[in-house]
């Protein structure tokens, strides 16, 4: 699939499923808003931004000027398009959900290995995280990220996926915790589910895995 088709087809995805219940989950506009470019417009640059390897905001919002014009002629200023694409941050949560409904099911199957890890979502660092009020319903000041020996405020994603040979793995839970979140802790509240799978992770792990519950001890751990 050419680009451009990989595109169009992006595009139509959004439109069909935002007219059909996304727009929901989109903060509404004042009735002097300018609505010439649209929200399915706004979600679909940012995905395909990503989707070309843009990794920051900056990045995803220059690509599409220098590149997309054409495909997007009503794109606003970069702080407008930020603006946007707050108001429509909500949207991302249910699309997540409908995008891992229409994968085919038997994928998901093809072998008994799983891949886990966390990783944070630094909203402030250092000692900006004590003045921050993003997302206080969820978002904490007691993040650190071991990696980067870096305090935070912010969230931790946590994702187990189906390993697939080749490619990156098909996510079979995906949850948000707070900063803080133990990954033990975290990963505790999904062991019950899983059956019979190997289980690949890091040390972190390492308590959960040999929890004497007799309910999970998985086959092999990698550092």
């Amino acid at each position: 699939m050419s680009w451009q088709e990989q595109l169009i087809s992006l595009y139509l995805f959004i439109s069909k499923h935002y007219e059909k219940d996304l727009s929901h989950y989109c903060s509404r506009m004042s009735n002097y808003a300018d609505l010439s470019f649209s929200d399915e417009e706004v979600i679909v640059i940012f995905i395909f931004g990503i989707l070309r390897k843009q990794k920051e905001l900056k990045s995803v919002y220059q690509y599409t000027r220098d590149h997309l014009s054409e495909w997007f002629p009503k794109l606003p200023s970069y702080v407008a398009f930020i603006q946007r694409l707050n108001k429509v941050a909500d949207v991302f949560i249910p699309l997540v959900e409908l995008l891992l409904t229409q994968y085919p099911k038997k994928i998901s199957y093809l072998n008994n290995s799983l891949l886990m890890d966390s990783m944070p979502i630094m909203l402030a660092q250092r000692g900006r995280r004590f003045h921050a009020k993003v997302a206080p319903d969820i978002a904490t000041k007691n993040g650190y990220c071991a990696t980067k020996k870096l305090h935070y405020y912010g969230v931790k994603l946590h994702v187990v996926g189906r390993h697939k040979n080749g490619c990156l793995p098909m996510p079979e839970y995906v949850g948000l915790t707070d900063a803080g979140m133990n990954d033990n802790k975290a990963f505790e509240q999904i062991v019950s589910c899983l059956n019979n799978d190997d289980v690949y992770a890091d040390k972190a792990y390492t308590d959960t895995f040999y929890h004497e519950k007799g309910q999970f001890i998985p086959r092999a751990v990698i550092n």
